[in-house]
């Protein structure tokens, strides 16, 4: 017999629905791969309490260079190719062969069974979003989220980009959440406690109106993708330990144009905004050293300005 299916249409908070996700992208045998490329399950996982931090070695934080420098000329590349009428799937295949020609692993590809080499998340999407067959249309903005794996470390970094003519208040909210972000990244150095970067961030974007979202956070990366500290982007005390030299971790702060609440698609991966409002995002890998911080994955001379200074 038939079965007739029950399940109520999703109720999508914003215009943007799934698109279609074209096949696997392969990466060659000859590159070093992270331990989940193969099952989707990440073996090297950080144990111990929220202040316990790993303090790389010097060997590693020159690998974290190298592998922060791979992830900004690939975010670079990813950026220089948006334009209305290109697909998310194309930018991923942009990030794909710029990242595996640079001997390196796209990091998201396969982690916790992530479908695709990078994330791309448009207008309400807060982040994770899967590049697919959705075309970016004039008045849009995107996050681009860009991970590599190279010579067994990991570097992160998002931008999120203007497409065309996009509203005012959409772009000062982005506008806003690079200020925000900066400030942040400003206050890091040896004895500054990680809870002390959330009100950074929100004595920028609350005057406005802004929210920053809770649900996800920046991270401790290095050998491992995501460990600790957890870097909390809204005012709180938490414990999460205090910058020394030799950390590194991301600054990635989500903030909302109206609520920060997020709604997770049946993909189990794309979240967006309760209210189908928009959502920007920046994010450095960052080192602290003794004399503050270093942006590992910073612009460098050859990066595409900012998309609201051309």
């Amino acid at each position: 017999g038939s079965s007739k299916s029950t399940t109520k249409a999703f109720p999508y908070t914003g215009s943007l629905r799934p698109g279609k996700l074209s096949p696997t992208r392969q990466v060659p045998d000859n590159i070093l791969k992270p331990d989940y490329a193969k099952d989707g399950i990440p073996k090297l996982t950080q144990r111990g309490l929220p202040w316990d931090i790993t303090t790389h070695t010097k060997e590693d934080i020159q690998r974290m260079r190298v592998a922060g420098r791979i992830a900004r000329e690939v975010l670079d590349e990813a950026v220089r190719s948006i334009k209305i009428g290109i697909t998310t799937d194309e930018i991923d295949r942009i990030v794909h062969e710029a990242t595996i020609s640079r001997n390196s692993y796209p990091s998201p590809l396969n982690y916790h069974k992530f479908p695709k080499s990078c994330c791309t998340s448009i207008n309400e999407v807060i982040c994770h979003g899967f590049p697919d067959s959705t075309i970016l249309q004039d008045g849009d903005i995107i996050n681009i989220d860009v991970t590599v794996y190279h010579d067994g470390v990991h570097g992160d970094c998002s931008e999120t980009v203007l497409v065309g003519n996009v509203k005012d208040d959409v772009k000062d909210l982005v506008i806003t959440t690079y200020n925000a972000w900066k400030a942040a990244i400003a206050i890091c150095k040896p004895g500054v406690k990680y809870s002390e970067i959330g009100g950074v961030i929100e004595d920028i974007i609350t005057p406005k109106g802004y929210t920053s979202v809770k649900e996800f956070c920046g991270h401790g990366i290095g050998r491992v993708f995501h460990a600790n500290p957890n870097v909390l982007h809204y005012r709180n005390n938490q414990r999460h330990g205090v910058m020394a030299v030799g950390h590194t971790f991301t600054i990635e702060p989500m903030i909302c144009l109206g609520s920060n609440k997020p709604v997770m698609w049946p993909d189990d991966w794309t979240a967006t905004t309760s209210d189908g409002l928009a959502c920007a995002q920046f994010e450095h890998t960052l080192l602290i050293t003794e004399t503050g911080v270093e942006e590992l994955t910073g612009k460098i001379e050859t990066s595409p300005k900012y998309s609201w200074e051309i």
